[in-house]
């Protein structure tokens, strides 16, 4: 059932598709987790991939906010992100890390934005993933989610969670654009290295939209809720959840151009 509403939004046999799942928003799934993965499976058939964001459970994002003990403790105890074994962020939820562990699956190398792709084209879209590049712009894996035609698939979930709006902010030629500076413990030939890495501000925005978004609306739910009112995306019920179907790229060229309209360069 499950597979056949999600074709009905627009699932294409054969897509890589990045799906954001709210599990409450689609009433009792017999079997769960699991079951929404087969059929997600069942949707994109055997030439398909899927793809979640998943994150990392134990990050240090915002660790020059922390008490100097908690920061000490980290710096000195803290094991390496390892994208074989590093859980997913519980914040994504439940889904990305049962894509993460599923027989098969692998997952891209970047501590704080890694993402999970099970499928033929989890080799491609995975790798590389470079520590030293903004996570979500040019040469990661949601470049090549566009570059390969892939969906968006919003099951339940919220517009504000589009994780590809992320690579929208990062490739636009709009400014002034918000960063931020972070340290993250990898793998290097085996030993920890403390990494510092610097990106796009992703948990409070990017740009300055305040100037635009309504106060108390999510930057992504506005942009969202604008590329559907301008035709990109379908919308429908799956089970008991509202949900949206957008191509990747039609997407990510619609906030590119929002963006870059209302935060020309040359404004500083």
């Amino acid at each position: 059932m499950l597979a056949a509403a999600v074709r009905a939004l627009g699932v294409r046999p054969g897509a890589t598709v990045m799906f954001h799942t709210r599990m409450s928003a689609l009433g009792h799934v017999v079997g769960g987790a699991d079951a929404v993965i087969l059929g997600l499976q069942d949707a994109v058939g055997p030439q398909g991939s899927l793809m979640a964001v998943t994150g990392w459970a134990d990050n240090t994002y915002g660790m020059e906010d922390w008490p100097d003990a908690a920061r000490s403790l980290y710096l000195a105890e803290m094991p390496a992100f390892d994208p074989r074994v590093s859980s997913s962020d519980p914040d994504v939820g439940r889904l990305p890390e049962r894509l993460r562990t599923w027989p098969g699956a692998l997952r891209s190398a970047h501590p704080e934005s890694s993402m999970a792709v099970l499928g033929p084209a989890a080799a491609f879209i995975t790798t590389p993933h470079q520590h030293t590049v903004d996570g979500f712009g040019a040469g990661t894996p949601l470049a090549r989610l566009v570059e390969s035609n892939g969906q968006v698939l919003m099951l339940g979930a919220p517009l504000e969670t589009i994780t590809l709006l992320h690579h929208a902010e990062s490739i636009a030629n709009a400014g002034p654009q918000i960063r931020v500076r972070y340290p993250m413990p990898v793998l290097e030939d085996g030993q920890r290295v403390w990494r510092d890495y610097q990106d796009i501000n992703s948990s409070e925005g990017a740009y300055d939209y305040s100037r635009y978004v309504p106060a108390g609306v999510d930057p992504f739910e506005f942009l969202g809720r604008a590329a559907l009112a301008a035709g990109v995306g379908r919308s429908g019920l799956v089970g008991q959840g509202l949900s949206h179907l957008f191509e990747a790229r039609a997407l990510v060229a619609f906030a590119v151009a929002w963006l870059e309209e209302r935060f020309p360069r040359h404004a500083g």
